[in-house]
């Protein structure tokens, strides 16, 4: 035991950080995040992550695994379950031996170590080994992949992995990780792929016995029904659900804007006896039966299971805010208008054949509502068409800004910018207590 808890820290201590770098607006707008490939160092473990729009994952029944193999003691984290090989894991009391092998036509071999099930999450640990005297080349392990565990009720996508070469390179051990599985599942069939020279694909399925007697049930398991009003409408937490894989927590929005996502997603923190859990990212869904578009946040593995007090704290969201006064364009300059608490920089009005360009800069964040824009020129009101796409305009201080093309067809000289409002993402910092029932 103490080998491994060494190891452990030794793990701690080289991973660094995945973090999602912030989205352009135009990806914001699609409410979506993603976590990209991130370089990295040869000896530290690959990582990447697979978001989807596609519909959340809803369990229809309500059975609850019937054994809890975790044996107390250490809680591993989302970094160490990712870093650990399926034998480090299972010494610490999580899940089942698989060992089932597959082999490609090349000689290369598949083969599933072991498999960790919960409420949240079902872990895949594998290994590719190469053909005798072949060593893999830089990110070859790209070729070989499997895209869904398939069973009884069960279709579960991949959502993450991880993974790293053994010393000479003539394997690759590695973790997927993917949507529950159904625990009445009694054979669980992942098809790994091949990308072969000639573009095509070679499949290999594998299939194994799932026991889901070996399986984690949850540590905490709570409904929440909670709801915070924002700007545009509620944000709704509807359940939180803690198990040794993850925490996750489920919702949805009751939104003005059609039903739809929110503009920016903000950032919900989780609190766990007044400790903040990491936050590891937020995927949109489909609708509820209400039809309201539904969110899921991922954190990482509790700290401890000895709650004591959980709180959720959102703390920034999408914000509106409505500008009653008409913005001066008769004197367009690289200087910076207070509009409420934002800026604005009316950086050029130029005349075209058409009519006129009016050029605006304002923070990454910070989009302005063209719904209703218009311009006040010759006594008269003109619609804002058409809107370029914005471009980064730096300001060589560190500082970059993003800039639009707003055009208007007009003769006369645009005099006000009559704008009804802007989004950007606003701090709440509202917190919701919830209730720890202790079974």
């Amino acid at each position: 035991m103490k080998a491994i808890e060494d190891k452990i820290q030794r793990h701690k201590q080289n991973l660094n950080q995945i973090q999602a770098p912030a989205e352009l607006e135009d990806r914001l707008r699609q409410a979506l995040h993603r976590i990209p490939e991130k370089k990295r160092k040869n000896n530290k473990p690959l990582m990447w992550s697979i978001s989807a729009a596609a519909a959340l994952l809803i369990i229809v029944s309500s059975y609850q695994y019937p054994a809890f193999a975790y044996i107390g003691g250490k809680l591993l984290n989302r970094m160490e379950l990712i870093s650990l090989s399926f034998s480090e894991v299972a010494e610490q009391g999580y899940g089942q031996t698989v060992n089932k092998s597959k082999s490609f036509k090349d000689g290369t071999v598949i083969t599933i170590n072991g498999v960790i099930a919960d409420d949240n999450a079902f872990l895949m640990y594998y290994t590719i080994k190469l053909p005798e005297g072949l060593t893999f080349k830089e990110d070859e392990f790209i070729r070989y992949g499997v895209t869904k565990v398939k069973g009884f009720l069960t279709n579960s996508k991949v959502t993450e992995g991880g993974g790293n070469y053994n010393k000479d390179k003539t394997q690759f051990q590695g973790v997927y990780k993917f949507e529950p599985v159904n625990p009445f599942s009694r054979t669980l069939t992942a098809n790994f792929s091949e990308r072969l020279d000639s573009g095509e694909q070679e499949i290999q399925p594998v299939s194994f016995k799932f026991e889901a007697n070996k399986a984690m049930k949850s540590i905490i398991n709570e409904k929440v029904s909670k709801a915070v009003p924002v700007d545009t409408g509620t944000v709704h937490y509807d359940s939180v659900i803690a198990s040794p894989t993850s925490t996750v927590i489920r919702g949805h929005y009751e939104l003005n804007n059609n039903g739809g996502h929110p503009m920016f997603a903000g950032k919900t923190k989780l609190f766990v006896n007044g400790t903040e859990v990491e936050y590891f990212g937020y995927r949109s869904g489909g609708v509820d039966g209400k039809n309201s578009p539904t969110f899921e946040l991922n954190y990482d593995v509790l700290p401890t299971d000895k709650i004591e007090s959980l709180e959720i704290v959102l703390d920034k969201f999408s914000g509106y805010e409505k500008i009653t006064e008409p913005i001066p364009l008769t004197s367009p300059s690289d200087q910076s208008i207070k509009i409420n608490n934002e800026k604005l920089w009316i950086r050029s009005v130029t005349q075209t054949g058409s009519g006129y360009d009016i050029v605006i800069a304002r923070k990454e964040f910070t989009i302005l509502d063209t719904t209703h824009m218009l311009v006040q020129a010759g006594g008269k009101k003109v619609p804002i068409a058409p809107v370029s796409a914005s471009r980064p305009w730096d300001l060589g201080n560190g500082n970059v800004l993003r800039e639009q093309t707003y055009s208007v067809q007009t003769q006369d000289k645009p005099e006000f910018l009559l704008l009804e409002g802007f989004h950007y993402i606003k701090e709440y910092n509202t917190r919701i207590s919830i209730p720890i029932v202790h079974k």
